[in-house]
């Protein structure tokens, strides 16, 4: 008998919706933390966008260098020797109130949705979170969705040779991500009565994912 006490993650449907909405507009989630705080200690590297004047005003800048590949002014914030992000005081965010995007929107019910596992040991902390979820499904467009979102995750990690370089990411993090934008491909007929080849698939996900991107940058302007 399993004995394992789950947290809810919340009707799937309603959850992926939030979810993408949220990374469109950046606004973030509601996320049942609780006293978890395993994504402020598993060795993350933290973007933070030149935008986020707030966020940069808090933080030595002492502890930022240039990300790599991104344009001048885009920053990142490592971890100590133990992991952890250098905001954590006590146990807690020092500056949630203006914490990066990148905190603002990160859920690890990503993970559990897409069915992929978080990372190396470091991520320790967050597999036995994700593990702990357990989403509902009341209407059988709940189940549709969330294999949808798996058969996407799966898709794109069994047949990384159908994508050009560098089309697919390689973070656990950014691949769940990325099943959860395009998801809505494994919905189609085309592909579930097998007439799409994978190739095919592969170049849908690819439209799919920009098309998904055109609209974050859209409203990121709008915003501006």
């Amino acid at each position: 008998m399993d004995n394992t006490q789950h947290i809810s993650a919340g009707d799937f449907s309603a959850w992926l919706k939030e979810v993408r909405a949220s990374l469109i507009t950046e606004a973030g989630t509601a996320v049942n933390c609780g006293s978890c705080n395993a994504c402020c200690t598993s060795s993350y590297f933290i973007h933070i966008q030149p935008q986020e004047t707030k966020t940069l005003a808090r933080i030595n800048k002492r502890l930022l260098f240039p990300a790599p590949g991104l344009p001048k002014g885009n920053v990142l914030m490592g971890y100590d020797e133990q992991g952890r992000c250098p905001m954590l005081t006590d146990g807690r965010c020092s500056i949630y109130k203006n914490r990066a995007i990148t905190c603002r929107i990160y859920d690890c019910r990503v993970f559990t949705a897409a069915g992929i596992d978080p990372g190396d040991s470091d991520k320790t902390l967050i597999k036995k979170r994700t593990d702990l979820w357990q989403f509902e499904y009341p209407t059988p467009q709940d189940r549709d969705d969330h294999q949808a979102v798996k058969a996407a995750a799966t898709f794109i990690t069994t047949h990384a040779d159908c994508f050009p370089d560098g089309a697919i990411p390689h973070n656990p993090s950014q691949l769940a991500i990325l099943a959860i934008k395009v998801y809505s491909v494994f919905s189609n007929d085309a592909v579930t009565s097998g007439k799409w080849s994978n190739q095919e698939i592969a170049q849908k996900i690819i439209k799919t994912n920009a098309d998904f991107e055109t609209s974050r940058l859209k409203s990121n302007h709008q915003q501006v």
